[in-house]
Parts: C-alpha cells; structure tokens; sequence
C-alpha cells in the first residue's frame, strides 16, 4: 500500500476480499500517504461488513465504501464501486488473502480480467496466494485437515500457476517473490526463512 499509494501515486483502491478490520487497514495506509485516498471495500462476510461500518473511517479529504458483493460478481462490484471511484482514472485492485478460497473451477483469472478490463492503463493489481510448493508436503497436509472441516475449501497454486494471474502486465520489482520478501523494511527480520505465500504487484 505505501508503494502503490507513494511511488506508483495510486489514489483509488478496489479491495476485494477485505476480511474482518484490524491494524493498518487499505485506508489507514493509503490516506497516511495520500489524505485524498478513496478505498472501496467488498466482502459478503456479514461480520466483517458490520465490523467494517463501525471501525473504519475515511479522511474528509477521501472516502470509504463498503460493498457486500460475492467476488464472482464482478458486474455487481464494478456498478457499485462507481458510485466512489472514478474509473477513468487508475485504480489499484487488490487480492489479498482471498485467492486461495477461489477455486480453479470459478476461474480466478476470469474474475480478475473482468475487473481490470474496467479499469483504464497505469492501473495495477496487488495480490497474495497461499503456495502449493513451498514447504509442500507441510502445507498440503495443513490444506487437507483444514478442507475437512470448512464450508470453502482453500486452494493452493504454485509459483508458475499465480504468476500467470499477471499476464499482459508489467510485473514490478521484485517480482512474484515470497510475501514477507516483496519490498521489506529497512532491518525486517526473518527473511531467510520460508513463507508458503507468494505477493506480487504488476501495473497495467
């Protein structure tokens, strides 16, 4: 967020997936770069809608919204968003932590096609995906208890698998790497060791 809202200059945010709030949320980060920030938010958890509503409050400069959509809906989620953010102007898209609960049968790559086939060049999308190759017979077997006991199974992709989520786009430095490795702070520890996740940015 401090890159996309700072260096790349983003001043919209389309964040789907938001989960329940908790410290340094999508508006918190951009609006302390940028007072004029306006972050939509999409969820369709009615707890973490209620929660949304009551913790997180936008600049006067910007604005907040909160949108209850299911992701696949991305006709839904485009009309609404419109009412916040211009979509003549770039807007960074955001998946964070929500990719592994799309299957491979609801084609994630559709749905993210369709949301930035609305959105105009100089656009960009920041993503996060739970890997199958790293650590793998650990978190394959962690995959399989906890789809035992869930409604929505979580999906684990490769390094190859998530990078093709950024094809036609400009991948930024450093890359599809680890989570933990893209752009860390000065004196950040534990880098050397391994992260089954993988975050990347790349700009349209």
């Amino acid at each position: 967020m401090r890159f996309l809202a700072g260096e790349a200059g983003i001043r919209q945010f389309l964040d789907i997936g938001t989960g329940i709030p908790s410290a340094n949320n999508t508006h918190e980060v951009a609006q302390s770069v940028a007072p004029d920030s306006r972050i939509v938010y999409v969820d369709n958890d009615p707890i973490v809608l209620a929660h949304a509503r009551a913790l997180l409050a936008s600049t006067e400069q910007g604005a907040c919204a909160y949108l209850d959509a299911d992701l696949k809906d991305t006709g839904k989620i485009l009309q609404l968003a419109a009412h916040t953010l211009d979509f003549s102007r770039p807007v960074a898209v955001l998946f964070i932590g929500v990719l592994h609960l799309v299957s491979d049968e609801d084609d994630p790559r559709r749905i993210m096609s369709e949301v930035l086939d609305a959105t105009v060049p100089g656009s960009y999308l920041a993503l996060t995906q739970p890997a199958s190759d790293i650590n793998a017979d650990q978190v394959a077997e962690g995959a399989r208890r906890y789809n035992e006991r869930v409604r929505t199974p979580q999906t684990r992709r490769g390094y190859e698998a998530t990078l093709r989520f950024f094809d036609g786009m400009q991948v930024i430095p450093p890359g599809l790497v680890q989570c933990h490795r893209w752009r860390p702070d000065p004196g950040a520890v534990g880098l050397e060791e391994n992260v089954s996740a993988y975050g990347g940015v790349a700009r349209s």
